[in-house]
């Protein structure tokens, strides 16, 4: 035991330790550096700028196969619409080449009656006088706008 105590306090085995620290420190510092190098190689930095270069030239491609796309379905919709206007007026046609639809489309809204009868139009006094008073100024004559700037300003006077 003697021999241990004093080979422990020795130069020699004090250097060999120190000596084994250091060697241990600078092997920890090491793999710190090298597993902070490892990850980002440049395996990984060409990958990342190919992935860039790739979504740079691939954004507006697909940005105008969206917006076509788009434009498209818009496109479908309005046809639809035109064929349901033009069933619309074939079926109006057809309506208006039958004389009796044609007779009744005439004496609705032409007022006109046949030979023998007798047309009469009826019309309620309160709604023409309403008609009347929701005409604006510009659904009257001009010289009844002045008339009425000339009566508003004499009665702002008193």
């Amino acid at each position: 035991m003697a021999v241990k105590d004093r080979d422990r306090f020795s130069t020699a085995t004090r250097l060999k330790l120190l000596g084994e620290q250091t060697a241990a420190r600078v092997y920890r510092s090491q793999t710190k550096r090298q597993a902070r190098r490892s990850r980002l190689t440049g395996r990984a930095a060409l990958l990342a700028l190919v992935l860039c270069s790739l979504i740079v030239a691939l954004a507006y491609p697909i940005r105008q196969y969206v917006s076509q796309r788009a434009e498209i379905s818009d496109q479908q919709r309005q046809q639809d619409q035109a064929r349901q206007r033009v069933e619309q007026l074939r079926d109006l046609k057809a309506r208006w080449q039958d004389d009796s639809y044609a007779e009744q489309q005439i004496r609705q809204r032409l007022h006109y009656v046949m030979p023998g009868e007798t047309g009469y139009i009826v019309i309620d006094p309160d709604a023409a006088k309403q008609s009347r008073a929701e005409l604006g100024a510009a659904d009257r004559p001009w010289y009844a706008n002045v008339w009425d700037g000339v009566d508003k300003s004499d009665a702002s006077d008193q």
